[in-house]
C-alpha cells in the first residue's frame, strides 16, 4: 500500500514539474513574440518615414521641372541662351525616372536626392539673376529701338498710304479681269442643237420620232450638233447626259457608267457621258445609254446635256 502511494506521489511531482516547464516556455515565447512585434513596428515606422521622404522628393523634382520649363521659355523670349538649362532639364528627367522606377522606398538613397534637389534649387536662383540682367539689357536696347522707331514712323505712314493706293488699283484691276474672264467663259460655252432621241431595240433596230413603246426600247441614242463657236478652243470635251423620268428622277446606274459631276457648285448625278473631239467650226456628237434592265416609266422623259459646267441643251421624248 505504501508502495502505490509513493508511485502516485512521484507521478504527481513529475506532472507538476512538466506543467512548470510548459508555463516557463509560454512565458519565454510570449516575451520573444512581444519583442518581434516591437521590432516590426519600429521597421514599419522607419519605412513609412522613408516613403514620405521619397514622395516629398518626387513632388519637389516635379516642381523644379515646371520651374525649369518656365525659366527656359522666359529666357528664350528674352533672346538668351538656354542650352545649359535644356541639359539640366534632361538630367532632371533622368533623376525623376530613377526615383519613380525604384523597387522600393527602402532602396532609395534619399540623401543623394536631397543633395540633387539643393543643387537644382541653387541653379534656379542663379537663373533668376540672369533673367534680371537680360531684362535690364533688353531695356537699354528697347530705348534705342524706340528712338529708331520714331524715325521710322513717318516712313511707315508713307508706305501704308502707297500700299493702300496700290491695293486699290490691283483690286479694281482684279475685279475687271474677273468680270472679263466670266464673260469669256460664258461666251465660250458650247450649245447643243438638233437634239434627237432615238430608240434602239435589242436587235439593233433604230427608231426615231420621239415617242416609243417601252418594250421596244433596249437602248436610247441621243444625237446632237455642237454649234460653231470661234471663242471656244478646239479639243476634247466631256458631255454629260441626264435622263429624267416623268417624275423628275434621274435614271442612273453606277454599274453601267453613271456617275456624278459638278454643276452650279453642287454634285450632280448623270446618266451617261461621252468624250468628244470638238472643233470650234461645229461638231456632231452621240451618246448611247443602255438602260441595263431598268424599266422605263410611261410618260414624258426629259433629256439634258451638260459640258464644262453649263447646261448646253435639252429636249423630251415619250414612252408609251
Amino acid at each position: 500500500m505504501d508502495y502505490n502511494q509513493g508511485q502516485k506521489k512521484d507521478r504527481k511531482s513529475l506532472l507538476l514539474a512538466a506543467l512548470a516547464i510548459l508555463a516557463l516556455l509560454n512565458v519565454v515565447l510570449i516575451y520573444f513574440f512581444y519583442k518581434e512585434r516591437e521590432k516590426n513596428k519600429e521597421q514599419e515606422t522607419v519605412i513609412a518615414a522613408k516613403t514620405e521622404e521619397v514622395v516629398a522628393a518626387k513632388m519637389k523634382l516635379d516642381s523644379i521641372s515646371a520651374q525649369l520649363d518656365a525659366k527656359i521659355a522666359e529666357i528664350q523670349q528674352l533672346g538668351g541662351q538656354v542650352d545649359s538649362l535644356v541639359s539640366l532639364k534632361q538630367q532632371l528627367e533622368k533623376d525623376k525616372a530613377a526615383l519613380r522606377n525604384a523597387s522600393s522606398a527602402a532602396s532609395v538613397d534619399i540623401s543623394k536626392y536631397k543633395q540633387k534637389i539643393a543643387n537644382y534649387e541653387a541653379i534656379l536662383v542663379q537663373k533668376d539673376s540672369d533673367i534680371a540682367k537680360l531684362k535690364e539689357e533688353l531695356g537699354i536696347v528697347t530705348a534705342q529701338n524706340q528712338e529708331l522707331s520714331s524715325k521710322v514712323t513717318g516712313l511707315e505712314g508713307e508706305k501704308a498710304s502707297l500700299q493702300r493706293t496700290y491695293e486699290d488699283s490691283v483690286g479694281q484691276l482684279s475685279t475687271k479681269n474677273r468680270e472679263l474672264a466670266e464673260k469669256v467663259t460664258i461666251a465660250s460655252a458650247l450649245k447643243a442643237e438638233k437634239i434627237a432621241v432615238n430608240a434602239v431595240s435589242s436587235k439593233g433596230k433604230e427608231r426615231d420620232g420621239g415617242a416609243y413603246r417601252a418594250k421596244r426600247i433596249d437602248k436610247l441614242k441621243v444625237d446632237f450638233d455642237l454649234a460653231a463657236n470661234p471663242i471656244s478652243p478646239n479639243g476634247e470635251r466631256e458631255v454629260y447626259l441626264r435622263i429624267l423620268d416623268p417624275e423628275g428622277a434621274v435614271m442612273a446606274d453606277m454599274a453601267t457608267g453613271s456617275g456624278t459631276f459638278v454643276y452650279s457648285g453642287r454634285e450632280t448625278v448623270y446618266t451617261a457621258k461621252q468624250t468628244l473631239n470638238y472643233s470650234n467650226e461645229g461638231s456632231q456628237g452621240s451618246i448611247i445609254y443602255s438602260r441595263g434592265g431598268i424599266p422605263l416609266k410611261k410618260g414624258e422623259h426629259t433629256i439634258e446635256l451638260y459640258c464644262q459646267g453649263f447646261r448646253i441643251g435639252s429636249t423630251t421624248f415619250k414612252v408609251r
